[in-house]
This record gives C-alpha cells, structure tokens and sequence, in this order.
C-alpha cells in the first residue's frame, strides 16, 4: 500500500488500522469507527477524529491530500460559530498505514478534524426515534438558529449566491445523480413528476428569490440541517457537521434552512415539533416571507436526502432504499395543493387566546401571528422585554396599533398565498379591525373563522396580575388596558356572527 490515501479501499485500510487504541496521543480505552457516505468518524476517549473519504461525488470532491487539509480547516471554521467547544482544530495523521499515529511528527499521511465527544444517543434523531425528545428542545433549536441566521453576514445582491441560476443548479443536479443511480431506478416516475414539478416552482419562484437576494435572506447558512447533525446536551442545543465542501450550498436562503429542519420532522413523523419548531422560527426571526419558499425547498430538502439514500443504498447501507422511497414520497406530498384556511381571535386581554391560538399550531400547523409579537418587533424591541409605555402612548399609541395590524395583515396575506392557514393572534375588538382580514380570507378563496375567547372579568384581572408579575409574557396590559378594552368593545354581530366560534376560556 502507498503511504499516499487516495482510494477508498486506502482510506478503509487506514481508518482500520486507526482503531488500535494506541494510535492516540490522549487516554484511549476502544475506538469504535462510525462511517458516513462522505467520512469516517472514530470514536476514541473524550474526542473524536473525523477523516474525508477520498471521493469526488460532484457535489463534492474531496480528491488529493492537499484538498482535505483545506476542507478540514473549512469544517473547523464554519462549525465553530454554532458548536465552538466541540470543533477544536484539524490534525494530521502520520506515521505507516499500517501504524497510524493522530495528531504525530513526520510525513502526514491524512488529515483529520479533532472534536470534542458528546452522547451519542442526545443525538435528536435518536431521542426523537426513542420518543425521548422533549418539545422545549426543538423550539430551543429554533431560536439558536434564528439567532444565528440573524448574526451571520448576507450575500450581495451582484455575487454568485442566491440568484434563479444558483438556487436551480443544486436541484437540477440532485435529478440528475439521481437518474443515474441503480438505487433510484425502480422510482423513475416518481423523480420525472418532481423534476417537472421543480421546474415549474422555478419559473414561478423567479422573482422571489431575486427579492430575497435583495432582502439579505440569503446568508451563510449551516447547510445540512436535519436532526442527526443537532444533540440536546444538558439543556442545550449542539449544531454541528454544516456544509464546508461547497459554499454554494452553504450560501443559501434561510428559508431552505429550515426547510431541511421542517421536512427531517415530518419524514420522522413528529408533525406537532414540526410545528412547534416552525412557530417558534418564525416567531423570532419574523420571517414570515420566507414562507413563499418553504414548499419549494422542503421538496429540494427531501430529494436531497433521497440522493443521499442512493448514495447510502449502492454502499449497502441497511435500510437505505426504503429511505430513498420515503423521501421521494413526501416530496410529492409536498406538491399537491394546499388548502388553507384564516382564523383570528377576538377576546379582551388574559381572556385565552393565545393558549387556543397555540393549540391551532400545535395540532393543525398554522401559522401564528401575535400582535404583542409584532408589535414590539416593529420598534425593536424583543418580544420578552419590557417597553415601559402606559395606555395609549409610547408603542401603544393610535398609530402604532394600525401599524401592527397593517403588519399583521400583510404578513397573514403572505403565509395565506403560500398555502399555509394562519390564525391571528390579537384583541380584535373593533369591528373595522375584523373586516380586513375577512376580506382577504374573501379575496384568497379561504374559510374565515372568528375565535371568541371569553372568561370572567374576575378571572381576567386576576390573570392579568399573575401574568405582570411574573414577567414573561410578550403583552405589556394591566386592569388599566383592561377598562379600556371593557369601554369599547364591539361584538361579533350582524353579517359577522355566522364566522364566529365561541369558546369559553374556564372549561
């Protein structure tokens, strides 16, 4: 054998030889390997030390030892701004093939990325497989990445990033691969329907993603977003193993992001996380325009780990046909026509309507839209701070509530024409705040539904002092909004009753 690695049958023989425990200049007991279709990644004491196959798959090459030593600082650098302690640098591996040493003097042989070990069953894919993963970890997860998403710098609108061209290229080539994989074969027809279904979204999609190039919406993104690259370590969310061999794939639209996230959960059979991720996403990033895009690339999402199955399937991987087939038919699912429907709540404040608006989410996937949210995202404000302004003043004015409610319209049209049913989350008390929403559920073809949430006015102020005092709810209303809501109130009534729903927040 050359000492040079530069087949897989070499890498294979290498990465053997690397399960002595004395290979390792740190405390090693075993060493047990864990290969992917792109690299090998052995499991030694406290750490772990990944290797890159030597291939080249097209969408990526990882050819030449030179290559590898770029692409491992690449996978230090871009993953240490979500999992900074876990990438700790790459190392070379010298020595002989047949006596490897990590991280040892002399000719290098390969090179590697040394992390730091976690759990491997805090992996979310196999809590969630075990029934262990807890809701809170999911919506954890979508706050770290809409915080990332929003500290992460932007492409420019003349680069090479995020254009039609860029965003179709990936898609076309993952049909391409595809159609010539023995693996996918036996599911031509179901790959030609999606191929002409991606063109078409293409044709259609063309101005919306040039105006979220110009939106700053396409960013250096992680990449590979699905559950098997995120752990729920004590309490917290590790992201990790993000795209470093193509920055085209890496320099995309935050919305395929999470669309990889969305689609993993409803491969996995986890609707209601799916939904309580995207809620929480959407909620603090206030992208609700990304939802134009998210069919699209949950498609795209899904034929890519499709690809990724035929990859698996001609390495012989168990079970990896099935997950081509899987893949392929939630991709189609994901074609069919939406039917969405508006709901929006009418109540006086602490009556409810959040907690039945969150019940919407939960079991049905609609979008929420909270005007305590929104509100405080339009002056800035996070939606847990507190703004200080008393009863029609500061962002509580006449003009800050239309600018809410405006808000709040636009953003309910967007998700609406994007197939996905919205329910409104605000007082509603005025009839001429009710009206525009019934006229664009009139105006999209979609049922409307009027939410009437009614309690007590005892229960109501006492929610109302338990909720200020502890401090942690978006709405800033005391017993003072309260009488003024009392005051004004209008009623569902007339042409509007036949919408109406009543639910009664004390059963």
């Amino acid at each position: 054998m050359s000492d040079s690695i530069d087949t897989l049958e070499q890498h294979r023989a290498l990465t053997a030889a690397l399960r002595d425990p004395a290979c390792y200049p740190w405390p090693v007991d075993e060493v047990r390997a864990v290969e992917t279709h792109i690299s090998t990644v052995l499991l030694a004491g406290d750490f772990a030390v990944k290797i890159k196959k030597p291939l080249d798959l097209g969408f990526l090459d990882f050819t030449g030892l030179d290559r590898r030593r770029f692409f491992c600082d690449e996978e230090v650098r871009l993953n240490g701004r979500l999992a900074p302690r876990i990438y700790l640098r790459r190392v070379a591996v010298t020595g002989t093939p047949d006596a490897p040493r990590v991280d040892g003097d002399g000719p290098v042989l390969e090179h590697a990325v040394l992390m730091r070990r976690f759990p491997e069953d805090e992996l979310m894919n196999r809590l969630l497989d075990q029934g262990r993963l807890p809701g809170a970890a999911v919506e954890r997860l979508a706050e770290r990445v809409a915080a990332f998403h929003a500290e992460i710098p932007a492409a420019p609108v003349d680069g090479a990033y995020g254009t039609p061209e860029a965003v179709a290229a990936p898609a076309r080539e993952n049909f391409r691969q595809l159609a010539a994989s023995a693996a996918a074969r036996p599911l031509g027809d179901e790959l030609a329907r999606l191929a002409r279904w991606t063109e078409d979204e293409l044709r259609r999609l063309n101005p919306v993603f040039r105006r979220r190039l110009a939106e700053g919406a396409v960013r250096e993104c992680h990449g590979d977003l699905h559950l098997g690259n995120v752990a729920w370590h004590d309490g917290e969310v590790i992201v990790f193993d993000g795209i470093e061999f193509d920055p085209g794939l890496r320099w995309i639209d935050t919305a395929s992001e999470i669309a990889f996230t969305v689609m993993d959960l409803d491969f996995r059979g986890a609707a209601p996380l799916r939904h309580r991720f995207l809620d929480r996403y959407l909620e603090r990033s206030g992208d609700f325009g990304g939802l134009s895009l998210l069919r699209f690339y949950a498609v795209y999402r899904a034929v890519v780990r499709a690809k990724v199955n035929a990859f698996e399937a001609e390495q012989g991987r168990a079970g990896a046909a099935d997950a081509l087939a899987g893949h392929l038919r939630l991709a189609l699912d994901y074609t069919r026509p939406a039917e969405p429907e508006l709901v929006i709540t009418h109540g006086l404040s602490a009556s409810g309507k959040s907690t039945h608006a969150r019940r919407l989410v939960e079991a049905r996937g609609f979008v929420r839209l909270r005007s305590d949210v929104e509100r405080k995202r339009l002056f800035g404000l996070d939606s847990r701070g507190r703004s200080g302004s008393g009863l029609d003043s500061g962002i509580y004015t006449a003009d800050a509530t239309d600018r809410t409610y405006a808000r709040l319209l636009e953003s309910a049209r967007t998700a609406l024409e994007a197939g996905f049913s919205v329910v409104v989350d605000a007082t509603f008390l005025e009839s001429a705040r009710r009206r525009p929403f019934r006229e664009l559920a009139e105006a999209v073809g979609c049922p409307f539904r009027i939410l009437h949430v009614r309690a007590p006015e005892e229960v109501l102020r006492e929610r109302l002092r338990r909720r200020l005092a502890a401090g942690r709810d978006p709405s800033e209303a005391d017993e003072t909004v309260l009488d003024a809501q009392l005051a004004k109130v209008e009623p569902p009534v007339g042409d509007e009753a036949v919408f109406v729903e009543t639910v009664d927040a004390d059963r």
